[in-house]
């Protein structure tokens, strides 16, 4: 694991599967963890389900900077990915989006 500092980005990102798709949505993030994981300047990339909402998904990512975020976003497999996860879920990706920047007090 790459050592974090206060230029890293965390990204979170929550979804819900459609309705009878829950099953398909879960296999699909699960393949995608590992090759994430394996993207430069990746430091964590955790997969969960919300406990007692199946369908409804939550991934937390950190990047060693936004550059490295832009080119795991950017990286080829997406071209393919994008489309596929969007049959899945409900709304867009955009929505449920949440990027945040760490800050610590002054030593």
């Amino acid at each position: 694991m790459t050592a974090a500092s206060d230029e890293y980005v965390t990204v979170i990102w929550r979804t819900r599967a459609k309705p009878g798709r829950e099953a398909d949505l879960k296999a699909f993030i699960t393949a995608a963890v590992t090759p994430s994981r394996h993207d430069a300047g990746n430091i964590d990339y955790e997969a969960h389900e919300v406990e007692g909402q199946p369908g409804s998904f939550v991934i937390y990512e950190r990047w060693v900077s936004r550059e490295h975020l832009d080119a795991h976003l950017g990286a080829p497999r997406m071209t393919d990915l994008v489309p596929r996860m969007l049959e899945l879920i409900e709304g867009s990706i955009e929505d449920g989006i949440t990027l945040l920047r760490p800050f610590r007090p002054a030593r």
